[in-house]
C-alpha cells in the first residue's frame, strides 16, 4: 500500500485534468474543445465546426459531417499544403515541426504535424504517469531522482523550407524544460548525434559516469544498449555499473517478447511502465502498478473513436472502407478489437492511426494493444494476430529458457495449400524442430480459428533462426534505426522481398 494517499476536492482534480468518472462526458468536452480551436481554420470552415458546436450531439453530428481519413487521404488533401507554408489548414497557426514516420511496412516518410498544443498535453500526460508512480508500493523512489536515459531519434532536426523535421523523441528531448537537463541522459551532445550506431558507441562510452535510476526507450534498442554496456566493461549484470536502475519506461511494441532474454541483463527485478506514445500524440497510459492495461488519456487533448476491426471495415489487406462502422467510448465492447481514429490538437481529424486496443476495462477506459490494422495474418481465416504471436514467443521464450528478442512471419503458398514461415532472432542454442513445434502448438491453444485452418488449409509451419543483428542491420539498411522503428511482425509485399535478398 502507498504510504500516504490523498484525495484532492474536485475543483483541483478539474485544473489538473484528473480524469472524472465519466469518459463520455469528458471526451465530449475534449472534442468541443478542439472544435472551437480549429473552427476558423481552412478544414474548420470546409466542415462547418461552428455549426456542430451549436448542435446538441456535437459528437454525432462531427462523425456525420466529417470523412474519415488515413494518412494519403488527409496528406493529400489538407497536411500538403502545411508543409509548403500555409498557415491555418487543420491547427491554428503555421506548422513548424513534423514528426517523420515510416511505420513498420512502408518505405516512404510520413510527414505528421506537431504542434506546441500537441507537445503541452503529452507533457501533461508524462506528469499524470510519473505523479501515479508514488501510489507504487515497494520501489525506490529515489531512483526517479537519478539519471534518465531516453533513447530516442536526434534532437538535430532536418531543417527544411519553413519547418524541422524528425523523431517525435528528438522533437520533444529538443523541447525539453531547463530543469530537467541535469537529469536528461545522454545529454545535448550525444543526443544531437543522427548516427544511430555511433550514439549507441558513445553511450557506452559514457555509461560508467552516469548514475542511471529510470530508462526510456523502445525495448528493442534498450536492449540493445544494455548488452553493448555489459559486455564493454565485462559486467555480470547491467546493476553492477548502474544499482540504482529501477524503472523502464517501455512502448512502441509489445513488451512480453523481448521481458524474459531483458530480465537475463538485470541483477535485480525493476518496475515496467508501459506507455503508448505515437507520433500522433500520448494516447495512453500505465497508471497501475503491474497492470495488465492502459488508460485512453480521454480527458486531455484527443477525441477518440473506435472501428470495430472486421471485415465490414476493413478489407483483406487491412485498408478501411470508406465510411467505417465508428463508435464513441461509451458504445464499445470489451473484449473486441477495435481500430482507432483520433482527432488531437496539431490537426489530425477521424484519423486512422493504424492501431488495434482491446477495452479489458470499459468503466475505467483501460485499453491493451492487440496489433495493426496491416499486421495480421489470415490466409485462410486462421485470423492469427500480433497479439496472439506475441504471446506465443514469450510463453515459448519462458519454458524453454531462452530469449527471443525479434520475429517476423509471413504467409505462403505450400503445394496446393498454404503455410507460415517464422523468421525469429535467437541468439541462444536452439532445436528448430522443437522451437517451431512450441509455437505451433501456443497458438492452437490461444486462437481457435488457428486451430481449425491447421488442420486443414494451413497445412505447415516453417521456421528460420537468424542471429539479432541481422534483424538490425536489416533495419539500418532500409534507414530505419532508432527509437521510432520497429521490425514489422507480418511481413508483406516489397518488404518480403527485400527482407528475402537480404538473409539470402
Amino acid at each position: 500500500m502507498p504510504i500516504f494517499e490523498i484525495n484532492l476536492p474536485k475543483s483541483i482534480q478539474k485544473a489538473l485534468g484528473i480524469p472524472p468518472r465519466s469518459p463520455k462526458r469528458a471526451q465530449l468536452r475534449v472534442l468541443k474543445k478542439l472544435l472551437r480551436r480549429a473552427k476558423y481554420t481552412a478544414f474548420g470552415q470546409q466542415f462547418h465546426f461552428d455549426k456542430i458546436l451549436l448542435s446538441k450531439r456535437a459528437d454525432k453530428v462531427f462523425q456525420q459531417s466529417v470523412p474519415a481519413y488515413n494518412y494519403n487521404k488527409i496528406y493529400k488533401d489538407w497536411w500538403h499544403r502545411t508543409l509548403e507554408g500555409e498557415s491555418d489548414i487543420c491547427w491554428p497557426g503555421k506548422i513548424k515541426y513534423f514528426a517523420l514516420s515510416s511505420g513498420t511496412s512502408e518505405s516512404a516518410s510520413k510527414y505528421i504535424p506537431i504542434t506546441n498544443d500537441l507537445l503541452r498535453g503529452n507533457k501533461i500526460l508524462m506528469i499524470k504517469q510519473l505523479i501515479s508512480l508514488f501510489k507504487y508500493s515497494d520501489v525506490n523512489f529515489g531512483s526517479i531522482g537519478k539519471g534518465w536515459l531516453t533513447l530516442g531519434g536526434s534532437t538535430d532536426l532536418q531543417k527544411e523550407a519553413g519547418y524541422y523535421a524528425g523523431d517525435l523523441s528528438g522533437i520533444t528531448a529538443k523541447k525539453n524544460p531547463f530543469w530537467f537537463q541535469p537529469f536528461y541522459k545522454p545529454g545535448k551532445k550525444i543526443a544531437k548525434e543522427r548516427d544511430w550506431n555511433k550514439k549507441l558507441k558513445e553511450i557506452v562510452e559514457k555509461a560508467p559516469d552516469w548514475d542511471i535510476g529510470f530508462i526510456v526507450g523502445v525495448p528493442a534498442w534498450i536492449q540493445m544498449c544494455i548488452e553493448m554496456v555489459i559486455e564493454k566493461y565485462k559486467l555480470n549484470n547491467i546493476h553492477e555499473i548502474w544499482p540504482n536502475l529501477d524503472f523502464f519506461a517501455h512502448g512502441g511494441v509489445s513488451f512480453e517478447p523481448y521481458k524474459h532474454g531483458f530480465e537475463k541483463l538485470l541483477g535485480k527485478p525493476i518496475t515496467y511502465i508501459e506507455t503508448y506514445l505515437a507520433s500522433e500524440g500520448f494516447l495512453a497510459w500505465q497508471d497501475k502498478q503491474n497492470g495488465v492495461g492502459m488508460r485512453l488519456s480521454f480527458n486531455q487533448h484527443i477525441f477518440f473513436e473506435f472501428v470495430p476491426f472486421d471485415e465490414n471495415n476493413f478489407d483483406e489487406n487491412g485498408e478501411m472502407v470508406e465510411n467505417p462502422q465508428a463508435l464513441l467510448i461509451h458504445e464499445v465492447e470489451e473484449n473486441k478489437d477495435y481500430a482507432i481514429l483520433i482527432s488531437t490538437a496539431a490537426g489530425a481529424w477521424r484519423y486512422l492511426i493504424g492501431d488495434t486496443i482491446r477495452f479489458i476495462d470499459k468503466a475505467n477506459a483501460e485499453i491493451i494493444i492487440t496489433g495493426r490494422t496491416k499486421h495480421f495474418l489470415s490466409l485462410v481465416g486462421e485470423h492469427l494476430s500480433v497479439d496472439n504471436m506475441n504471446k506465443a514467443i514469450q510463453l515459448v521464450s519462458e519454458e524453454m529458457n531462452i530469449s527471443i528478442p525479434e520475429f517476423g512471419v509471413t504467409g505462403v503458398p505450400y503445394e496446393s495449400l498454404f503455410a507460415h514461415h517464422w523468421y525469429v532472432a535467437c541468439n541462444d542454442a536452439v532445436d528448430s524442430d522443437l522451437l517451431i513445434k512450441n509455437i505451433d502448438q501456443k497458438l492452437i491453444e490461444l486462437n481457435d480459428d488457428y486451430a481449425i485452418e491447421r488442420k486443414s488449409a494451413l497445412k505447415k509451419v516453417f521456421i528460420t533462426i537468424l542471429k539479432e543483428n541481422v534483424f538490425m542491420d536489416f533495419m539500418s539498411s532500409k534507414g530505419k534505426i532508432g527509437g521510432q522503428h520497429k521490425f514489422p511482425r507480418v511481413i508483406k509485399g516489397d518488404l518480403l522481398n527485400d527482407w528475402k535478398k537480404f538473409i539470402d
